[in-house]
C-alpha cells in the first residue's frame, strides 16, 4: 500500500495518534466480527459462535482468512493448532501484510514434515518489498498436540516473535543505518494452509500425501492490542470504552526475556540468515552486526 496515515503526518501527531490507542482493539475471539474468509470456499469454516476457525487444505485447495481491520503498530496474538500426523508438503501461516510491490510484512510460517519429525517454524521480515531476513526454528513442543500462542510485537523500535510468550526473535529498527524497517504502511492479519510440496519439506524432496488430506489447522482467541487505521484519519482503537495494556508501544526484553531468547536461539534456531556467509560472501547485512539478543 502505498499510503498510509503516518506518511500524511507530520512526526509530532503521528506519536499523537499513537498514544490515541492507549486502549486497545479487538479484544475477545470473534472471527465473524473480526475477520474475513478470503479462499478456499468450504474449507474455512468459522464455528461456535464465532470462537474457532479451521482451515483445510485437500488435492484440489488450501483456504484462508484476511483481517477486517488494518493495524499500524500493536500486538497481536493468536492461538494455533497445527495440522497434525504427516504434515509433509504443507505451509501453515500466520503473518502482517501490506499490499503492493513495496509491500511490508511479518511472518510467521510452519512447514510441515512426516509423522515423528519436527515442524519447521519459518520467521521473516519484509519492508519495501524487500525481505531475505529469516530465521527458522524447531520448537520445543509438539504444535499439533494443543493449541500455543504466536504472538508478533510491533512497535516503532523493533519487532517481537513470541511463542506462548517466550520471545524467539528480534528484529531492531535499523533505519539510522539505511536498513528499511515497517513504519508506515498499515498492515492486515492473513492466515492460509496451502500445499508447497515443491520445496516445504527437505527442499521438496518429500511430497505432500494426499491419502492423509484433508489437513486441518485450528485457530482461536485472537487479540488485537492495536493501533485500527481507516483510509483519511489517524489511527484510532476499536474499543473506545475498553481499557488495555498500552505496553506493546514501548516494549523491549528485560533481562529474563534476553536470556529466554538466548535459550531458544542456542538450542531451537536451525536457521539464521545473519550466520550466512555463503549467502551474504560480501559481509553480513548491516542489521546483523548489533547483538541478536539486545
Amino acid at each position: 500500500m502505498s499510503s498510509s496515515c503516518p506518511s500524511r503526518l507530520p512526526s509530532l501527531l503521528l506519536f499523537a495518534s499513537l498514544l490515541a490507542c492507549l486502549v486497545g482493539a479487538s479484544m475477545g475471539s470473534d472471527f465473524l466480527q473480526d475477520f474475513d474468509i478470503t479462499w478456499g470456499d468450504q474449507r474455512a469454516k468459522i464455528l461456535n459462535g464465532g470462537q474457532l476457525l479451521t482451515l483445510s487444505l485437500d488435492k484440489d485447495s488450501g483456504s484462508g482468512f484476511r483481517s477486517k481491520n488494518e493495524y499500524l503498530f500493536g500486538r497481536i496474538d493468536m492461538q494455533i493448532k497445527l495440522v497434525s500426523g504427516n504434515s509433509a508438503g504443507t505451509v501453515t501461516t500466520f503473518y502482517l501484510s501490506s499490499q503492493g510491490s513495496t509491500h511490508d510484512e511479518i511472518d510467521f510460517e510452519f512447514l510441515g514434515n512426516v509423522t515423528g519429525e519436527p515442524y519447521i517454524m519459518h520467521t521473516n521480515v519484509f519492508s519495501q518489498g524487500k525481505g531475505n531476513k529469516e530465521q527458522q526454528f524447531h520448537l520445543w513442543f509438539d504444535p499439533t498436540k494443543a493449541f500455543h500462542t504466536y504472538s508478533i510485537v510491533w512497535n516503532q523500535q523493533r519487532i517481537i516473535f513470541l511463542v506462548d510468550n517466550i520471545p524467539i526473535r528480534v528484529f531492531h529498527n535499523s533505519e539510522s543505518i539505511g536498513v528499511p524497517f515497517p513504519t508506515k504502511q498499515p498492515m492486515r492479519i492473513y492466515s492460509s494452509l496451502w500445499n508447497a510440496d515443491d520445496w516445504a519439506t527437505r527442499g521438496g524432496l518429500v511430497k505432500t500425501d494426499w491419502t492423509q488430506a484433508p489437513f486441518t489447522a485450528s485457530y482461536r482467541n485472537f487479540n488485537a492490542n492495536a493501533c485500527v487505521w481507516s483510509p483519511g484519519s489517524s489511527c484510532t482503537s476499536a474499543s473506545p470504552n475498553s481499557v488495555q495494556d498500552s505496553t506493546w508501544q514501548a516494549q523491549a526484553l528485560d533481562a529474563s526475556g534476553r536470556n529466554r531468547l538466548r535459550w531458544v536461539q542456542q538450542k531451537y534456531m536451525i536457521y539464521n540468515y545473519c550466520t550466512d556467509l555463503k549467502r551474504f560472501p560480501q559481509g553480513i547485512p548491516a542489521e546483523c552486526k548489533r547483538s541478536r539478543f539486545l
